[in-house]
């Protein structure tokens, strides 16, 4: 379970030390929690988030309460890429949520393995589910296809656990065709030494 801690000191220095120390600053908020700033462990958030595949439900507690929370936002220092900031939601378990879910394509396509390129538009899914419901993934396989063929939305079954906010018809993935090779013409082949034209070339008395 992510132990949530309470910050009160809200000093720039005072959040520096505490990333330097391996905790990140949050905020934490809900329909029926206040807004309140806190801040987790990072080897430990991360290892829990990963466990849920980042989208899915994270339990937590806070001054002794369990709460379900969902990460809403995550900050990440631009050049180190360690993530320095996160917004997390409280949920409620009987209230649906959009939330977007990582879109994973499973196998090699046929038509890949016959010389086509596999193009991945889109790579997360936004739907709408209860916490509870929420997938840590959506897993599409993708063994059969060949080239020509086109993964929309409308192929994913949801199976009556979740809607998705996408138009039906959006593309996941398709498969190209293979890249055909230009053949370059430079013209009829001339004789070696023998200039195309006689005009202009400079002569010596």
């Amino acid at each position: 379970m992510l132990q949530l801690q309470l910050r009160t000191d809200h000093r720039r220095s005072y959040v520096k030390q505490m990333r330097k120390h391996g905790h990140i600053p949050a905020v934490l908020y809900g329909k029926k929690t206040n807004s309140q700033s806190v801040f987790v462990d990072a080897a430990e958030f991360l290892k829990q988030w990963r466990a849920v595949g980042g989208s899915g439900l994270l339990d937590a507690k806070l001054n002794g309460d369990h709460i379900r929370i969902i990460v809403r936002d995550m900050q990440k220092h631009p050049i180190r890429h360690d993530v320095i900031h996160i917004d997390f939601l409280a949920v409620d378990a009987k209230t649906e949520i959009d939330v977007h879910v990582p879109i994973h394509l499973v196998g090699e396509a046929a038509g890949v393995k016959d010389g086509g390129v596999l193009q991945q538009a889109m790579h997360q899914l936004s739907i709408r589910a209860l916490p509870s419901n929420i997938p840590p993934s959506i897993d599409i396989d993708i063994t059969n296809l060949q080239v020509g063929d086109v993964v929309t939305v409308s192929h994913i079954q949801t199976n009556g656990v979740y809607e998705i906010n996408h138009d039906p018809t959006e593309v996941i993935a398709s498969i190209l065709p293979p890249k055909q090779e230009e053949e370059i013409h430079s013209g009829e082949e001339q004789e070696p030494g023998k200039p195309e034209s006689e005009e202009g070339r400079e002569t010596t008395p």
